[in-house]
């Protein structure tokens, strides 16, 4: 785990660190005063509130915060010399002075989101509002370790030179999103086995840090677009609710009471191991999972077996000749099972809602999301309430995002230790 600084904001931006992109975080242990401590929190509280409601002036930050006038006052000016935060053009009123709202600097701190999949690598360089400054992507059949450090590598030099030496120290760490086991699956993949074996026993939160001086964070990639989703997305505005990504496989991630739960084995929310239906006809046999249903794989194979370009899932060929007669025909089977297990989880839970995102262009996504209503509406709600079903907002670039915003989180959210349990 990276040590986190916890010092007031403004020495939690180290210089520049002779050259090398990144610099090392101070130690954890030089708080200081608690008068400090509470100075910190309370501008952190600051700063997680922008995020989530954008601009807002010092009356509408003291209402929302429960903090004084003066100390939003105090804490507005120190962020802004900081460079964490920008004024906006002054709000005339009926009575009294224009007030002049507040929002988050996008160039006040940057942060690198990985996310390793099993058909490619995304990694972006993030703004401190969540923009994305900056894309590199590598596409594979399969993943190979060696060849993902050595691009990583090549990434990190190129951000350094787009960054610059100034904004390089702004840098807050790295997260990186990817699957429990990679190796998994093997078989079902058509993976080489050497080629998967490679997975088995490598460290590559440690291999990554060998890379580079800024903190690397590890986590699960579908907990990771869950993440994006609850920070920037729609994940603000609900309480608890399932979260389902559909990519090669599909998983998720599981928010209660606005927190994203990672389980006893960091499990939760992975909805793609879940059973579909016992098997009636074969007494014995083990019933299908989830992603053998509604993994956009199983849309991967039908393309194959018609000679069609496999890649079409993540796009919008997808949905135009010659590939839309077989996507046609796979959505009512993955919405059907899709909603097998949002039943079971609602019954369980108790959801408000349930979020569906995924790797997939956007009107293929809601395509899906209507077979998905479609099937819920075929259950009995009677003593259950149905949750409600939305597409997701953030998209493809869920997952390394999620990533992204771990190391924000760890600097400036008040409370960062959440976060930082999902993540090795």
């Amino acid at each position: 785990m990276p040590q986190i600084d916890k010092r007031p904001l403004s020495a939690a931006l180290p210089p520049p660190s002779n050259g090398v992109l990144g610099a090392t975080m101070p130690d954890a242990h030089s708080r200081g005063s608690r008068q400090r401590g509470v100075r910190l929190y309370n501008e952190r509280v600051v700063l997680h509130t922008l995020r989530k409601y954008g601009a807002l002036t010092a009356a509408d930050l003291a209402r929302r915060t429960q903090l004084t006038a003066q100390t939003i006052s105090l804490i507005g000016k120190g962020l802004s010399n900081e460079g964490l935060l920008l004024k906006d053009e002054p709000q005339r009123g009926k009575v009294g002075q224009p007030a002049v709202p507040l929002r988050l600097n996008p160039e006040g701190a940057f942060s690198i989101g990985i996310l390793v999949g099993r058909r490619k690598m995304d990694l972006l360089l993030v703004d401190f509002v969540g923009g994305i400054r900056g894309r590199w992507s590598l596409g594979y059949s399969f993943p190979e370790p060696a060849v993902l450090l050595e691009q990583i590598g090549r990434c990190l030099k190129l951000i350094g030179r787009k960054l610059g030496r100034e904004r390089s120290s702004r840098l807050q760490g790295i997260g990186v999103a990817c699957p429990l086991s990679l190796e998994g699956w093997q078989p079902l993949l058509g993976v080489d086995e050497s080629l998967a074996r490679s997975w088995s026993g490598i460290d590559f939160r440690a291999a990554v840090s060998q890379l580079t001086e800024l903190p690397v964070t590890l986590i699960k990639d579908t907990a990771a677009a869950c993440l994006a989703e609850l920070v920037i997305g729609l994940g603000r505005e609900l309480r608890s609710h399932l979260y389902v990504f559909v990519d090669t496989f599909i998983g998720g991630g599981l928010v209660i009471d606005g927190q994203l739960h990672a389980g006893l084995n960091g499990n939760a929310g992975a909805i793609g191991s879940m059973a579909v239906r016992p098997s009636l006809d074969t007494p014995g046999k083990a019933p299908p999972q989830l992603l053998d249903q509604a993994s956009l794989f199983s849309l991967e194979t039908r393309f194959a077996r018609a000679h069609l370009d496999r890649t079409a899932v993540t796009d919008d060929r997808a949905l135009q000749p010659p590939w839309r007669s077989h996507t046609t025909a796979w959505l009512p089977e993955a919405g059907d099972a899709i909603g097998w297990a949002v039943n079971g989880a609602a019954c369980l839970l108790d959801l408000d809602a349930v979020v569906i995102d995924g790797s997939m262009g956007r009107d293929f996504l809601q395509a899906l999301v209507m077979e998905v209503d479609s099937a819920l509406g075929r259950y009995d709600w009677e003593g259950v309430k149905r949750p409600r079903l939305s597409a997701g907002s953030v998209g493809a670039d869920a997952r390394a995002l999620g990533g992204a915003l771990l190391p924000l989180h760890a600097s400036f959210a008040p409370d960062r230790d959440l976060f930082l349990k999902l993540a090795a």
